[in-house]
């Protein structure tokens, strides 16, 4: 558990941001970048986006070297990455939710614009306008699948890849690839004046 796997050029954690935070973006990375060939591998398809949950992000990225522990103390649980068909008009709704929430729940692909009082500017997904007719495959956790912290929106998919893939394995993997971790808070998900 104590071998180096990386190391971070800071302590980061899930309380930095406002809307998004750089641990929570690490996580939400990752999930896209060590998911995509698994999925792409077994439909030919690509994951669009990435949606986690702030709550599950359990503890600090701690400044120094970053270890297999590491993994497990920021995700304990034995939570896996599913990917998920969502139409455009179920990713507004998920969109409404992320508004509502005003919390930095880890996300990739997606980016979001609000005003000062949380109105929707703008939402892409990979810089494209959201199209209420496409379906996009969203990478998740089963948790947040089976409708926990109140995501119910993913329960209008009818379709479900399920990578028997730990959200802690992609840490542990994305950070084997990575000689340095330097995550920033971006502009994935802001408010705008």
């Amino acid at each position: 558990l104590d071998s180096v796997l990386a190391y971070a050029v800071n302590t980061y954690s899930k309380t930095d941001g406002e809307l998004n935070t750089a641990i929570g973006n690490l996580m939400a990375d990752a999930v896209i970048e060590e998911s995509s060939p698994i999925f792409e591998a077994r439909t030919g398809e690509k994951i669009d986006m990435v949606l986690l949950n702030h709550g599950g992000i359990r503890a600090i990225l701690s400044k120094g070297n970053v270890t297999t522990r590491t993994a497990y103390e920021i995700m304990p649980f034995e939570n896996s990455v599913v990917v998920t068909k969502l139409k455009g008009s179920h990713i507004n709704e998920l969109i409404t939710y992320l508004q509502r929430a005003k919390r930095a729940h880890p996300i990739a692909g997606l980016t979001i614009k609000l005003d000062d009082n949380y109105n929707l500017i703008e939402a892409k997904i990979n810089g494209k306008d959201i199209d209420k007719n496409q379906t996009y495959n969203v990478a998740t956790n089963d948790y947040l699948y089976g409708g926990g912290d109140s995501m119910d929106f993913f329960q209008k998919s009818d379709t479900l890849y399920v990578l028997d893939y730990k959200i802690r394995n992609v840490l542990i993997d994305y950070f084997t690839k990575k000689d340095t971790l330097n995550p920033v808070i971006d502009n994935r998900f802001i408010k705008t004046n």
